[in-house]
C-alpha cells in the first residue's frame, strides 16, 4: 500500500493543472466566491480519484487534464464530493440551472410609482415593528379577496417582474396591467380603512 505522504506528494504535483482546468471550465460564474467553491470541489474529486487511480496501478499524472476534466464536469451537473445537490431544492444551482430560473432577495426599494407591495415587505428597519406585524397578518386576508388570477398577477408584480412580462404571462395587455396595479393599491388602501391618498379614512 502506497503510504498516504507519497500520495500527496503526487496529488499536489497536479493540482495546480487540476486548478487551472477548473477555473477554465467555471470562468462563466459571476460569483467569485461560487466560483472558488467549484474549483475546491474539482480539486476534492480529483482528489479522490487520484487516490483511487493509484491503488489500481495508474498514474493519473499521465492524464491530468482528463481527470480534471471529468472532475469539473461532475462539480458542474451537482455531483460533488459529498452526494449531488437535490434537484428540487430552488435554493440549488443545479434546480436553478435545470428549470431556467433564479433566486434573489427582493429589491431594497421599489421601482414600481406608488406601489407599497414590494416596499412592505422588503427587510427594512424604518417601519415600526407592529406595522410590520400588522402587514404581515393583513395582507394574507387581503389577497383572499383577489380572484386566482388576480393574487397570481400581484405575486408576480411582487417579485419584480416586468409589466411586458406579467401580461404576457397572464394574456393581458401591459395597459391593463398598468390598470390593475393602481387598482390593487387603493383596494389594499380600502382594505386597511385609508383614503386613496394614504390616508385613514373610513370605508363606504
Amino acid at each position: 500500500m502506497i503510504p498516504l505522504s507519497s500520495l500527496h506528494a503526487g496529488f499536489l504535483s497536479i493540482l495546480p493543472q487540476v486548478q487551472r482546468h477548473a477555473t477554465i471550465v467555471f470562468r462563466h460564474v459571476r460569483c467569485p466566491h461560487q466560483k472558488e467553491d467549484a474549483v475546491a470541489e474539482t480539486a476534492a474529486l480529483a482528489w479522490c480519484w487520484y487516490r483511487r487511480l493509484v491503488d489500481k496501478g495508474q498514474d493519473p499524472a499521465l492524464f491530468v487534464t482528463t481527470l480534471a476534466s471529468y472532475a469539473a464536469r461532475h462539480v458542474r451537473s451537482g455531483r460533488k464530493l459529498c452526494g449531488q445537490e437535490p434537484g428540487k431544492d430552488v435554493l440549488s444551482p443545479l434546480a436553478q440551472a435545470r428549470h431556467g430560473f433564479v433566486v434573489g432577495k427582493l429589491p431594497d426599494w421599489e421601482t414600481l410609482s406608488s406601489n407599497p407591495l414590494v416596499d412592505a415587505l422588503t427587510d427594512n428597519t424604518r417601519s415600526p415593528v407592529p406595522e410590520q406585524v400588522m402587514f404581515r397578518c393583513d395582507f394574507p386576508c387581503w389577497l383572499t379577496t383577489l380572484s386566482e388570477r388576480d393574487r397570481q398577477v400581484v405575486e408576480d408584480l411582487m417579485l419584480g417582474e416586468r409589466t411586458l412580462d406579467v401580461a404576457r404571462k397572464h394574456g393581458l395587455s401591459p395597459g391593463r396591467i398598468s390598470q390593475l396595479r393602481r387598482e390593487f393599491l387603493v383596494g389594499w388602501r380600502h382594505f386597511c380603512g385609508e383614503g386613496e391618498d394614504g390616508r385613514a379614512g373610513t370605508l363606504v
